[in-house]
């Protein structure tokens, strides 16, 4: 019998090399004793172990599939006493069966495969509750911080560099029951010696508290889960706990409380929202016959959920008796607010753009794919979203009820999106961009880049050349869309 004693606090090495010489000497799982050694106690390797004979290296090779070798370096945090066992018995057993940790079912796999789990769920705790508090004396500029935490296992070493990256700007030190890890900006150290709770407070208590008192929902209230997801030991670490039992036993006076308030009105997001439901998605345009009366009925516009952020639809402007049509991607930022298209950012290159080509802003219609701002918050921005297929399809009525009434002889898709919305065809902008492509009705397509492409190019010198190459788009195409009224007016083909 092997009798192998490791320290068994999260070093994978430790084991490995004992399992290793083990594994080449020959000698099975049945007939290795695996301890851990006391604190004052020898610690032994494989090569040496208490009361039996020094192990003969062979050339026996060990091979084991890419998955067990993270699955052992988590077990090993276990603090279950037969980890070690249980890994040398995998190890043994994959030599002969190289598919073996895909059999879920068997005993050896399932137990190691949980104590993996657990071991993971306690990293994520740690990672979740550990609660830092600023120490006096900051060395050489920077503030120094102590957390205490209690894992139920030893994932001080494998949790710690999510705290170096996250926190590389302040020194700290974290110390628990199964070790202590530090920070000084340059080293992460590790400590395998229990660490100590001075219990100390700072100022950021109190925000704790409120930020707590705030967020807590009497009616939501569920204890068991409570306790389940944040044992004791987390609770009483963190300074809002002293607030638990009283809003524990205040929660049904609480409730009652929130009862007895007046009702009131849904916010105006919520309100659109319960409207989009109960619209039908899909359906014709509205049977109108000028753009005055469809500007009116696409006010509001339920079709997609869209409508419910935004401020307004954004229709097109400009004559109904122009050769050329202009249609972007969606309104921005600005044009929600103003209820314009292109008055934003790119709406300003735009117009620049349409004075060097010779063409007055107001002799042409524009309009956009989709009618209302889609966006992502960014505290108080609202970032441009790109449209989705859906939006995109949802809005094409509209779009193509505009080309109906203003009957334009080309119209100049200004990017990918527009060119889907006006052809059905996703194709890059590169590949159609400049050419006049037949439709089914009498007005042709002319696809070229938004305006906004121009603000996300970085290089000064490619900025130029596109914004050369756009202004001759647009002049070429006003001069096409003039070609093509004259010829209709002419009675020639178009």
């Amino acid at each position: 019998m092997q009798t192998i004693a490791l320290e068994g606090r999260g070093d994978f090495s430790e084991w490995r090399d004992a399992a290793r010489a083990l594994a080449a000497a020959g000698v099975s799982p049945g007939e290795t004793d695996w301890r851990i050694a006391s604190p004052d106690g020898e610690l032994f390797g494989a090569g040496a172990l208490p009361g039996s004979p020094p192990l003969e290296k062979t050339a026996r090779p060990l091979t084991v599939p890419p998955a067990f070798l993270p699955l052992a370096e988590t077990v090993v945090c276990h603090t279950e006493p037969s980890r070690f066992h249980l890994l040398y018995t995998l190890l043994w057993r994959l030599q002969s069966d190289r598919f073996l940790l895909e059999l879920d079912a068997d005993k050896d796999v399932a137990l190691a495969r949980r104590l993996a789990k657990n071991v993971n769920r306690d990293s994520h705790k740690m990672t979740a509750f550990v609660r830092f508090k600023e120490m006096a004396g900051a060395i050489g500029g920077r503030r120094r911080f102590f957390a205490w935490f209690e894992p139920s296992h030893f994932v001080v070493a494998r949790t710690a560099p999510f705290f170096r990256r996250r926190f590389a700007d302040m020194d700290w030190i974290i110390a628990t029951p199964n070790g202590t890890a530090s920070w000084d900006g340059d080293n992460l150290l590790f400590d395998n010696r229990p660490g100590e709770n001075p219990g100390h407070g700072d100022p950021t208590d109190d925000l704790w508290r409120t930020y707590y008192t705030s967020i807590f929902n009497p009616a939501r209230l569920k204890v068991k889960a409570m306790q389940a997801e944040m044992p004791k030991k987390y609770w009483r670490n963190l300074p809002e706990a002293d607030l638990i039992p009283g809003m524990i036993a205040n929660a049904e006076a609480s409730v009652r409380a929130m009862a007895e308030q007046a009702a009131k009105d849904p916010p105006t997001f919520h309100y659109r929202v319960r409207q989009t439901s109960n619209a039908s998605p899909r359906g014709e345009p509205p049977p109108v016959q000028t753009i005055e009366a469809l500007r009116e009925e696409a006010r509001g516009c339920t079709r997609c959920p869209l409508h419910c952020m935004a401020t307004q639809t954004v229709f097109g402007e400009g004559p109904t008796s122009t050769p050329m049509m202009m249609v972007g991607e969606q309104p921005g930022d600005h044009e929600d607010l103003a209820g314009r298209p292109f008055v934003g950012p790119a709406g300003k290159i735009f117009e620049t753009v349409l004075e060097e080509a010779g063409v007055a802003r107001d002799a042409v219609y524009l309009t956009n794919a989709v009618k209302h701002f889609k966006y992502q918050p960014r505290g108080k921005r609202r970032i441009h979203e790109r449209p989705n297929r859906g939006e995109i399809d949802h809005c094409r009525w509209w779009l193509a009820k505009e080309v109906e009434l203003v009957k334009p002889r080309l119209v100049v898709a200004l990017g990918a999106t527009a060119f889907y919305a006006l052809s059905g065809e996703r194709k890059r902008l590169d590949q159609v961009r400049g050419e006049v492509i037949a439709t089914q009705s009498d007005t042709m397509l002319y696809p070229t880049i938004h305006p906004s492409y121009l603000l996300r190019l970085p290089d000064e010198a490619e900025r130029r050349r596109q914004r050369a190459l756009f202004v001759e788009d647009i002049r070429h195409a006003w001069q096409l869309a003039a070609d093509l009224e004259a010829r209709q007016q002419g009675g020639g083909a178009p």
